[in-house]
């Protein structure tokens, strides 16, 4: 056991504790510390990326006590490229963050910090109620960051945001509560064994409890019909911030994945796959709702967002299979469309920024400022969002396809994402044509915004669609690293028996029934 397992929470946890009682007045200082301990953040995934694929699952038990009893962290393949995924994203958002947009407002560098703990904290834990812990620092956190610059539609959207996400964590509670009272424990490895011995009188609170955990998550990862959120806080929040929130609905995703194979999988009793009926239908919503709104979408920010929405729905159709070939595929449309959908959060920043009046609005404008470099940015960023060769989302999508082959709604599911990947790709076309080829008279008040370090912000912009390319380049080793990734997260029995012994005979009984 290595006590660096818990770094990724203490360390950001630690810098946002002293940004705010050293440096809250020094921005200059902020940058330097916040920088400083996210690139450390960094080495340190790449580090516990590499000791994760060297062995099995790793647990960290806070205090040195035992699972159930104590609090325990898990380190495996799945969580360390959670863990990578969010501190690449990280250094991203920052670099770009610091040309100018951080002194927008208030202790966005504390928050940054604090958003960066929870996020590693709900990937890292082994406990239920520990992920709704780190879900409530993460959401406290989202809350600051989305209103970070003030204005009324942020504001007006930062309401309804909490309020659902209130919404969503009550629902939480009550999973939770549901779940304690009819097995007594909430450690997953030991969940694992106790949900196939619950007397069959409470197994339909346990089913109920099951259930209400998949309706948060779903909310989490913007699933129809719980998706409607999503496009108005994320339109809402300034570029930096909508770009950091993409791992927050990969969040959702990797906890459905997390619960729904270790606790409520195969082996699971009465409640063994109660996700599987529901998933992959409101992913096939998803996809159509999605492709629609990217057709109607009358502003550049309301087309990021529901392309996002489109792209849960490909993700968590892969996902929602819970077998290996799905896992795998949906790791790598994951990784795909965490970092193409940032880059078109940062660069729909950064057009808007510079359009002056129509701004946001898909209408004809002034000729933009340095229009080729945002034009060609535009062009990789659609190609890649879309799916179309030879970038990783078309790569992604070849293997999503593959993964529904033997699937029961194999032919709806291939019919959806193809049709709904035509729209889509009619859509961003659309979106590109207005905002760089339809010019209109510039008003003689009308004077647009040109960022300072419009070089750098476009730098960063250019390193995350590199990285989709990197994924297509080095789709061979990529896609076999996710593979056994797949296989190590379905591996329950080696989960449980690293975490919590104990529970083992429990679940080898279940399984060989």
């Amino acid at each position: 056991m290595t006590h660096l397992i818990v770094a990724p929470i203490v360390l950001p946890a630690a810098v946002a504790a002293f940004l705010i009682l050293a440096l809250r007045h020094d921005v200059v200082a902020q940058r330097i510390v916040s920088g400083a301990a996210t690139l450390a953040l960094l080495g340190l995934s790449i580090w516990l990326y590499a000791t994760a694929a060297d062995s099995g699952p790793q647990p960290y038990l806070l205090g040195n006590w035992r699972a159930p009893f104590g609090i325990a962290l898990v380190l495996d393949r799945l969580a360390a490229t959670m863990l990578l995924l969010t501190a690449l994203l990280a250094v991203a958002v920052l670099i770009y963050a610091m040309a100018g947009w951080d002194k927008a407002g208030r202790h966005f560098h504390p928050l940054f910090q604090f958003q960066l703990m929870g996020l590693n904290g709900a990937f890292l834990t082994g406990d239920v109620f520990n992920l709704f812990v780190f879900f409530e620092v993460m959401l406290i956190a989202s809350y600051g960051l989305m209103l970070h610059g003030g204005g009324q539609r942020r504001l007006r959207a930062g309401f309804n945001y909490v309020a659902i996400n209130l919404i969503g964590s009550t629902l939480f509670l009550f999973a939770v509560g549901l779940i304690y009272a009819v097995t007594g424990t909430l450690n997953m490895a030991d969940l694992a064994g106790r949900v196939t011995q619950v007397a069959p009188g409470d197994e339909a609170l346990l089913r109920v409890g099951a259930l209400l955990l998949l309706l948060v998550f779903a909310l989490k990862a913007a699933l129809v019909p719980l998706q409607w959120w999503l496009p108005t806080a994320y339109a809402a929040a300034a570029g930096p911030v909508a770009a950091l929130f993409m791992m927050m609905t990969k969040v959702g995703a990797y906890s459905i994945v997390r619960v729904y194979t270790v606790v409520f999988g195969a082996n699971a009793g009465s409640v063994a796959d109660i996700a599987a009926p529901w998933v992959v239908p409101a992913a096939l919503a998803t996809l159509i709702l999605g492709a629609i709104g990217v057709l109607a979408s009358a502003s550049l920010t309301g087309l990021v967002c529901f392309a996002i929405v489109w792209s849960m729905g490909s993700l968590l159709l892969a996902l929602g299979l819970f077998d290996q070939a799905g896992l795998a595929a949906g790791l790598y449309y994951l990784l795909h469309s965490t970092l193409s959908g940032a880059a078109l959060f940062l660069l729909a920043d950064l057009v808007i920024a510079q359009r002056g009046r129509p701004a946001d609005r898909l209408s004809p404008a002034p000729p933009l400022p340095h229009a080729n470099l945002l034009a060609g940015l535009f062009f990789v960023a659609a190609i890649a969002i879309t799916g179309m060769p030879p970038l990783s989302g078309f790569l992604g999508k070849l293997l999503i396809l593959d993964a529904t082959w033997q699937s029961p709604l194999a032919a709806a599911s291939w019919c959806i994402v193809l049709g709904t990947s035509l729209v889509v790709i009619i859509g961003f076309p659309r979106a590109g044509s207005t905002l760089f080829w339809k010019v209109a008279a510039k008003p003689s008040d009308d004077t647009p915004i040109t960022p300072p370090r419009i070089a750098l912000q476009a730098g960063v912009i250019t390193a995350l669609l590199g990285a989709t390319v990197l994924l297509a380049l080095f789709a061979g080793p990529v896609t076999r690293d996710l593979a056994a990734t797949a296989r190590q997260a379905l591996d329950v029995t080696s989960y449980v028996r690293a975490v919590d012994p104990a529970s083992l005979a429990v679940l080898s009984r279940e399984g060989a029934r």
